[in-house]
């Protein structure tokens, strides 16, 4: 069964861009560290994020790219309030199958972080099972209120044909 229809390929290159609702804040970071378990003082200590050479504490790297932050929206029927791409396609199920992240500062409590996400290319390709799939490249770029890069965070779905009773 062919996934990749023309309705599909005109997805390539939509962007969708989020603008920052409010800071990051010193909550967020606070919590995020506490759910990953990271006590790292630089996560919740000024004066030590200071003798580290920071301006002020520091988020966990990851936080920029995990943050639903400039998200202004309830959640899906999953519980999910940020980015997801409605790709016309039916009869499958997404899964996501990797990130490739690039960070080129901490983020601060004071940021504003904004994303835009780009579509970048989508692909058909045959499985081991000789079934089609769907590869789905996308791209956020998440900035400060200042418009400077924070992170780039590749994303690679895949769209997978349910199997019959699925």
């Amino acid at each position: 069964m062919a996934l990749l229809s023309a309705a599909v390929k005109a997805w390539i290159g939509r962007e969708v861009h989020y603008p920052a609702v409010e800071e990051i804040g010193r909550a967020s970071i606070r919590y995020f560290a506490r759910a990953l378990g990271d006590d790292n003082p630089l996560y919740r200590d000024d004066a030590f994020a200071r003798e580290q050479g920071y301006e002020s504490l520091v988020a966990p790297p990851t936080l920029v790219v995990e943050t639903c932050q400039y998200a202004d929206r309830a959640p899906d029927e999953n519980g999910y309030a940020g980015h997801h791409w409605d790709l016309p396609v039916t009869g499958c199920r997404m899964i996501r199958a990797g990130n490739a992240y690039e960070f080129t500062r901490p983020v601060l409590p004071s940021d504003r972080i904004s994303v835009t996400w780009t579509l970048e290319d989508i692909v058909e390709r045959t499985s081991s099972k000789g079934g089609s799939l769907l590869f789905v490249t996308s791209v956020a770029r998440h900035r400060d209120g200042a418009g400077d890069l924070l992170a780039v965070n590749r994303e690679m779905l895949v769209y997978q044909p349910l199997e019959a009773g699925e």
